[in-house]
C-alpha cells in the first residue's frame, strides 16, 4: 500500500538512520575494546613461568619447561617482570574504562533510538499509516523520500 511520508517523519527517519550508523560505531568500538581486553589478559597470564612453577611446586625448573613450554607468562618471562606487569596493568584498565565508555554511550543511544522510532511510528500513524507499516517501514527508504508527499510502499 502506497502511503504519503510527512516532512516530519521524513526528518525523523534520517535523524534515526544516522543513530543505526552511531550503533555500528560503538559496537566496532566495544569489540576492539574488548579485544584488547583479551590480548592484556593473554599477556598476563598465559600460563605460570617453568621458573615460577618451580617455586610453587618446589621442583627443578627443566622438568616444568619441558611440560609447558607452549604455555609461558609473558610477564614472568620479561627482563623486568615488575615493568611488564605494570604495563599489562595500564592496558587492562584502560581498555576496561573505554569499553565502559562505550557501553554507556550505547545505552544513551538506545534510549535516543528508541524515541525516535516511537515518535516515527506516532507521526506515520497519525498521517494514516497503520501501526504494523508504521513499524515495518523501512528507515532508510523514508529518510530518502525527499520532496513533500511523496509516497511510501509499505512493506
Amino acid at each position: 500500500m502506497n502511503r504519503a511520508v510527512p516532512d516530519r517523519a521524513r526528518q525523523l527517519a534520517a535523524r534515526l538512520n544516522l543513530r543505526f550508523g552511531d550503533d555500528a560505531r560503538l559496537a566496532a568500538e566495544l569489540n576492539e575494546a574488548q579485544l584488547r581486553l583479551l590480548r592484556a589478559n593473554n599477556r598476563l597470564w598465559s600460563g605460570l613461568h617453568p621458573d615460577g612453577m618451580a617455586t610453587v611446586y618446589a621442583e627443578h625448573p627443566a622438568a616444568l619447561d619441558a611440560a609447558s613450554a607452549h604455555k609461558r607468562s609473558e610477564i614472568l618471562g620479561a627482563p623486568d617482570p615488575l615493568r611488564e606487569a605494570q604495563r599489562v596493568h595500564w592496558a587492562v584498565h584502560h581498555s576496561f574504562v573505554e569499553y565502559q565508555a562505550a557501553a554507556e554511550h550505547r545505552r544513551q543511544l538506545a534510549a535516543d533510538i528508541g524515541e525516535l522510532a516511537g515518535d516515527l511510528i506516532a507521526t506515520l500513524v497519525a498521517a494514516g499509516w497503520s501501526e504494523q507499516e508504521a513499524r515495518e517501514a523501512n528507515v532508510l527508504n523514508l529518510a530518502n523520500a525527499r520532496e513533500p508527499g511523496h509516497h511510501e510502499t509499505a512493506s
